[in-house]
């Protein structure tokens, strides 16, 4: 489990064909500290990793994590968000995220408002039930509170830290991002549909 506060940027180095899925290996601040088998979000999407060598290390994405997030657009040299799993004794300074990406978004604005940013994403429609005003929701990692929300769209306000500190700066209209949903949401969801054909 994540919290969407990310800990560290890294880069991607190499990039392999494994099959059906890609191996990547990226360099960042925290790869020494890594062990195999760890869990890491990238871009909030839980990956394995495999091992740690000289400031990289390397994880690989299976076919359907490719299909479902960005990970299948990354080229040698992005920058990823990168944030280990949260400690049993560790403050939840975000929202609860599992490093489960549910779909992509896109971003549709991107504006400079008085030193921080706001960003406009447009989703798939049949996910607008999962948004709500001043709900918390995960993009590329990141644990943002969503407002100006519409049937397909909302908006997300970036304070220079995080603008400064992730791969949000990065993003511009027309680019997708990773999303993730709020949990308890997508449970209250189910419930209600499950409710519905009784």
């Amino acid at each position: 489990m994540f919290t969407g506060i990310i800990e560290s940027t890294g880069r991607i180095t190499d990039i392999k064909e494994s099959g059906s899925g890609r191996i990547f290996r990226i360099a960042s601040p925290i790869s020494n500290e890594l062990k195999p088998d760890q869990s890491l979000s990238h871009d909030g999407a839980c990956l394995t990793v495999e091992f740690t060598q000289d400031g990289i290390h390397q994880v690989t994405a299976i076919r359907e994590t490719l299909k479902k997030t960005t990970l299948g657009e990354w080229k040698t040299g992005d920058l990823v968000n990168l944030e280990r799993c949260l400690p049993m004794n560790g403050r939840l300074d975000g929202h609860i995220v599992q490093g489960h990406v549910d779909s992509t978004a896109q971003c549709t604005e991107r504006r400079e408002t008085g030193g921080s940013w706001e960003f406009r994403f447009e989703i798939p429609a049949q996910s607008g039930h999962l948004i709500i005003e001043k709900g918390s929701i995960s993009l590329n990692g990141i644990s943002l509170t969503i407002f100006d929300v519409k049937k397909k769209t909302f908006r997300v306000a970036v304070i220079p830290y995080t603008f400064d500190h992730t791969n949000i700066r990065t993003v511009y209209p027309g680019m997708m991002v990773n999303v993730e949903f709020d949990m308890i949401g997508k449970y209250i969801a189910r419930i209600q549909q499950l409710s519905s054909k009784k």
